[in-house]
């Protein structure tokens, strides 16, 4: 991705906005090159909602029951964000699989940020996957996203020990922490033209 600062930004919400407020407390601080143009959620009920519009942000709902098809809806959401000028497209609990076509409309610039060390534990509850699985770290991952389920080239991850006497929930709030901090440094890069993508192999400039 070419650098262009700062980076136009859309994020994607379906729940609480924890880590769309982490990105935008980044990006207000001047510890990333970027300007958010818009917050989509797919459910109208999202607290993400709310809380970017207290920041003064640009923020709608596109409401899947409301299009006939995915592919219409998918088609719905990638015009708002042209429309809005925008240059990535980052997934903050995004409960959603966006389709190829959509993807193609933003090559190289849809990204999402996993809770758990991926290729391991992908899809939904993946810190309770990983505390059932016994595992000894788990963390978090931030990809490029593609067609399937946390599938896309990995940019960038944090290890997170699991202790002893965690549980699925301190673990997860654990793991939060690191998404928190991850997530802006990504786009940061990203923002800076840091990151190129060979195949499935992501190199970023130091």
């Amino acid at each position: 991705m070419a650098a262009a600062l700062p980076l136009p930004i859309g994020i994607l919400v379906s729940g609480r906005g924890s880590n769309m407020e982490a990105i935008a407390d980044a990006i207000a601080a001047g510890r990333v090159p970027a300007r958010i143009q818009v917050v989509i959620s797919d459910r109208p009920e999202a607290r993400a909602l709310e809380l970017a519009r207290q920041r003064g942000l640009k923020a709608c709902c596109l409401v899947p029951r409301e299009y006939p098809s995915r592919q219409a809806y998918d088609r719905a959401l990638a015009a708002v964000l042209k429309k809005e000028g925008v240059k990535l497209v980052v997934l903050a609990g995004f409960m959603r699989l966006l389709s190829q076509d959509f993807l193609d409309q933003f090559p190289g610039a849809v990204i999402n940020i996993h809770p758990a060390l991926l290729p391991a534990f992908p899809g939904l509850n993946a810190q309770r996957q990983a505390w059932e699985y016994g595992v000894k770290f788990s963390g978090c991952t931030v990809h490029f996203v593609d067609a399937g389920t946390d599938t896309g080239p990995i940019i960038a991850q944090a290890v997170v020990p699991v202790k002893d006497d965690d549980t699925p929930e301190t673990l997860a709030a654990r793991i939060l922490v690191e998404e928190h901090r991850l997530y802006p440094e990504v786009i940061k890069w990203l923002a800076e033209g840091r990151v190129t993508l060979h195949g499935r192999r992501v190199a970023v400039k130091i």
